[in-house]
């Protein structure tokens, strides 16, 4: 079918990159690029023999837009799979609009130097990739990415309006560190330790971190604590979704990792401000990163599983309707498959599968766009296809 590029070489990328390589009659060629060649090599070396897919390597540093361009340039990819860093989203999309290329991420924009992330800065590309002819696909993750396309879904078959929805996301692993974050700590970091918020008659409503505590039995983990986040996709649903009245999103913590998250943000671990030590300037919460176990380590420790999913209410022949929509997933079966815990395997697989939809010209829609506008069943048809069957309940427990 054709050629992607998929450019980043971390635990998200090694899933996609394993999930490309099963689905070889799309992804007849792949260019893995990164700062670090050597981890791009190691992955080829690995997957070659086991795929019909050719593999290449390049190096290239995400932050430079000449050198993006050169190499795609060079390597005449159908679609770019931004897997970097959420601080080289525009840099990347810079090189595709200058190519001509489309462009697939998982997660959206956020400055380096300010903990603040919203699709604004990409949402800016509009006009201009429309005009070039290509489509950006922001955020194919799984959240945000399935639960977008989840919303569409629900909207499609379930509902004539959706008025809630609380997208509550459950990692019920155990990796035995005492702290340790499942994806890039820097990343993870700024987004739970950042100020909470929710969507409610058409306007945000601001909370403290960590301030809204629940409680939910989750299906395949159990009961488990969960708080109230800001996240990206409420952002899009909110635009995107018709007679939409408040979304909310829930995220599962342990009481280890709240208790070390704010032992390490009362000493200034977590700060993005740079300070002097022995006459060099450091970022902690880059040298924290550093210090913390590396994510894509954790796969052969990790027991348990993840839940993620939505649940909805709304209107249907104009009666009150409920539905709950959602995936488990588990981390040993990750780690046999691909050498992943769950939470990059639940991230890179999706990753896969929009680059699927945009290279096979199933989602081909010249603009920006978020997830949950396109036509959800392909996508959905997929998830139960490459490794994130998906469930659905009927009468679930609501959150209050």
């Amino acid at each position: 079918m054709g050629k992607v590029l998929i450019i980043g070489c971390g635990g998200v990328a090694s899933v996609a990159i394993h999930k490309c390589c099963q689905n070889s009659e799309v992804f007849e060629e792949m260019c893995i690029a990164s700062r670090t060649k050597s981890k791009c090599d190691a992955l080829k070396e690995k997957l070659e023999g086991t795929t019909k897919t050719k593999i290449t390597t390049a190096q290239v540093d995400a932050n430079n837009v000449d050198e993006l361009i050169a190499l795609i340039n060079k390597e005449k990819p159908d679609v770019v799979l931004n897997l970097a860093l959420p601080y080289q989203d525009l840099t990347i999309m810079d090189a595709c609009l200058a190519t001509k290329t489309h462009y697939v991420d998982t997660a959206n924009y956020e400055p380096e130097d300010t903990a603040k992330f919203e699709y604004s800065w990409q949402w800016a590309y509009r006009e201009r990739f429309e005009q070039a002819g290509i489509t950006a696909l922001l955020g194919s993750g799984f959240d945000p990415g399935v639960t977008s396309v989840f919303s569409a879904y629900a909207l499609k078959h379930e509902f004539d309006e959706i008025n809630y929805i609380d997208i509550l996301d459950c990692n019920g692993g155990d990796h035995g560190y005492p702290f340790a974050t499942n994806f890039n700590p820097e990343i993870n970091i700024r987004e739970v330790s950042a100020k909470g918020s929710y969507w409610e008659d058409g306007h945000w409503v601001e909370t403290e971190p960590m301030e809204i505590k629940r409680e939910y039995n989750f299906d395949g983990v159990g009961q488990k604590d969960m708080y109230l986040l800001h996240h990206e996709e409420i952002e899009s649903l909110a635009l995107n979704i018709p007679g939409i009245k408040r979304i909310r999103f829930f995220m599962t913590f342990g009481q280890s990792y709240l208790t070390h998250l704010k032992c390490l943000e009362n000493v200034g671990m977590t700060s993005i401000e740079p300070i002097m030590y022995e006459g060099k300037e450091i970022i902690p919460l880059q040298f924290l990163k550093a210090v913390l176990p590396d994510p894509s380590s954790l796969g052969p420790r990790t027991k348990g599983k993840t839940n993620i999913g939505c649940i909805f209410r709304g209107k249907k022949d104009g009666k009150d309707k409920t539905y709950y929509l959602y995936n488990i997933c588990d981390h040993e079966e990750c780690y046999k498959e691909v050498g992943s815990q769950a939470v990059a395997y639940t991230t890179g697989v999706p990753a896969m599968i929009g680059a699927m939809m945009v290279m096979t010209g199933k989602w081909n829609k010249p603009g920006v766009h978020n997830m949950e506008e396109f036509d959800p069943d392909p996508f959905m048809d997929a998830l139960n296809k490459w490794g994130l069957p998906w469930k659905e309940n009927r009468d679930p427990v609501l959150v209050d």
